[in-house]
């Protein structure tokens, strides 16, 4: 399980995130090259975009699930509704 105090600096914010533990085996970048590159400096993947869209998060999670070293996570937030506005 990817630990979220070992995050690596350089993913963008938000939910997704990779952790110091990526072996740079490419199948996040492969299988969801619209959040996921390689970071040269340091040989890891990082998230570079985050996903939006129910189907975008469903394609980061299946990047996740599959992740041989469990080097992704998700920290379980979720898209901030606008202000004033009220869960049902």
């Amino acid at each position: 399980m990817a630990n979220p105090n070992d995050r690596n600096p350089k993913n963008v914010p938000g939910a997704f995130y990779v952790d110091d533990t990526c072996i740079d085996c490419d199948l996040c970048r492969e299988n969801a090259p619209a959040f996921f590159q390689r970071d040269g400096a340091q040989g890891q993947s990082i998230v570079y975009r985050q996903p939006v869209t129910s189907e975008e998060i469903a394609t980061a999670e299946a990047a996740m699930a599959g992740c041989p070293t469990d080097s992704i996570g998700n920290d379980g937030l979720t898209i901030q509704q606008p202000q004033g506005a009220t869960r049902a």
